[in-house]
């Protein structure tokens, strides 16, 4: 455990803090595997060419994905004081979130389960 008082153990903590811009959507309605396949393709990728990349992608994951590249790039713009033309794709990744249960019904009374999953989707820029 840390020594000292309690806003020195608050200042030390904060410089560890990571201080590149990046989103984060939690519990979008699409699944991992689906998420990976739309932020594969952008993976380092600088950002005009990533949201180029988003508008013609027909998957469901690219419109949810490019609204939160969006976001990423305000927060490095208003936050950070960033230039787009420098900013590229550092780190991109989808976690599996909660997954809603249902049931199907089948023949003969039986019932499937049918598993709707979400996933918690970060994006996370840096400049060149």
């Amino acid at each position: 455990m840390a020594k000292g008082h309690r806003s020195q153990i608050k200042r030390e903590r904060n410089e560890q803090r990571d201080t590149r811009p990046s989103a984060k959507i939690s519990y979008a309605r699409v699944s991992v595997q689906k998420a990976c396949y739309v932020l594969d393709a952008i993976r380092g990728k600088d950002v005009t060419t990533a949201l180029g990349i988003l508008a013609y992608n027909p998957r469901y994951a690219s419109t949810v994905i490019e609204k939160l590249l969006k976001s990423a790039i305000a927060n490095a713009e208003n936050n950070n004081g960033m230039s787009v033309d420098n900013l590229y794709i550092e780190e991109c990744y989808a976690n599996k979130g909660p997954t809603m249960k249902r049931i199907r019904p089948r023949a003969q009374g039986r019932a499937y389960r049918i598993e709707k999953r979400m996933s918690h989707i970060t994006i996370v820029l840096n400049e060149r």
